[in-house]
């Protein structure tokens, strides 16, 4: 494929992304969870005792919108939701920790795989200016 060489930024982002939600769907379709689950369930996984509001911050969504994922996460078996005082502390299910660590390890299959045409330096360049402009966005 040949691109513009004034294409702006947001074609590559999207394509990247796409391609990325493709190679988990595919990867991971027989555990039915899809792309857009899959973050959430990686936080919950690694941040024991979490709660909604949490995550909500983390993700920069309204609650709602992350008590409609956990609804998914929940009935799906991934994760359980404990009442803790006032607060429901979201931890994830034996099948839950079994698919994020399976999710995690197609991430990391999917970063060699953008590593293969960057030399480190470059690669390491690269994820440094994502995470750079992603911390002037927010």
């Amino acid at each position: 494929m040949e691109f513009d060489d004034n294409a702006p930024t947001a074609p590559f982002i999207s394509i990247l992304h796409r391609e990325h939600a493709k190679y988990i769907n595919e990867n991971v379709k027989e555990d039915d969870l899809s792309f857009g689950l899959h973050p959430l369930l990686i936080v919950i996984y690694e941040r024991k005792g979490i709660n909604q509001e949490q995550l909500a911050e983390i993700f920069r969504l309204n609650e709602s919108t992350i008590a409609r994922n956990l609804k998914k996460l929940e009935d799906k078996g991934f994760i359980e939701r404990i009442k803790d005082k006032r607060k429901k502390i979201i931890k994830t299910t034996p099948k839950g920790e079994k698919t994020a660590q399976k999710v995690m390890d197609y991430d990391r299959k999917w970063d060699n795989k953008i590593k293969e045409n960057l030399a480190d330096e470059e690669y390491n360049n690269f994820l440094k200016t994502l995470r750079t402009i992603c911390e002037e966005l927010i």
